[in-house]
């Protein structure tokens, strides 16, 4: 069984903490706000995506479900329809989801309601949380996922950083993510390391340092040309 502990961040959300690779699922500063300003903000609400009524959206760590939800939430904002494909090899219990404190901190009625039915959702099996939001889930690691080339307008890439997971940041996974992405699409992700930069560089990424959250200077968006 995962060690892990629920942990409270600077601006009052959840984050857990493994005790296995010494790490957070979200940053210390605000579990809530990085989301936020990372995949929400520089991710699903970019103009590259204003005049698309469909976005299909990969995430790569489906972890506490933060993302998910928070996407569910803007998407039914901007009345555009999603398809939300993510993976995760050791997903939380459902006494962890429980204890999680997401949907109290966020203005909508029925937060709970979706946040359980996000983790509810049955593994490896497409799911409709509503009419406009299709979830799959796999419980797989990336080093082994395979995906329909041209499939995806936007990825979140939020696994463990390089120093916790080296497998997880190489050319061989992020070339199976790019092939993935539709043309004019991009991949978003916390980690500016040189190496990674070069990484998507070379595969034909545009990259684009954008400015942090906070509590971190900068993060990566790469656009596939």
């Amino acid at each position: 069984m995962m060690k892990r502990k629920i942990v409270i961040t600077a601006d009052g959300s959840h984050t857990i903490y493994s005790e296995e690779v010494k790490q957070h699922y979200h940053s210390h500063f605000g579990a809530l706000q990085e989301s936020m300003h990372i995949f929400i903000e520089a991710g699903f609400c970019s103009p590259i995506f204003s005049k698309l009524k469909n976005i299909s959206v990969l995430e790569v760590g489906f972890g506490t479900g933060l993302n998910a939800l928070l996407t569910y939430f803007k998407s039914k904002e901007l009345r555009k329809k999603v398809y939300y494909e993510t993976m995760e090899l050791y997903p939380l219990t459902s006494q962890e989801v429980e204890q999680l404190n997401y949907p109290s901190l966020l203005p909508y009625p029925n937060a709970k309601e979706i946040f359980m039915a996000l983790h509810n959702a049955q593994w490896n099996q497409e799911q409709k949380i509503s009419q406009e939001f299709t979830l799959l889930k796999r419980q797989i690691s990336a080093l082994n996922a395979e995906y329909p080339p041209n499939t995806f307008n936007l990825v979140y890439f939020d696994a463990f950083s390089p120093e916790a997971q080296p497998e997880l940041w190489t050319k061989e996974v992020f070339k199976t993510i790019y092939d993935c992405i539709k043309n004019g699409g991009i991949l978003l992700t916390y980690c500016t390391k040189g190496n990674v930069k070069q990484t998507l560089s070379t595969l034909g990424f545009q990259i684009e340092k954008l400015p942090g959250p906070i509590g971190k200077r900068e993060i990566l968006r790469g656009k596939k040309k």
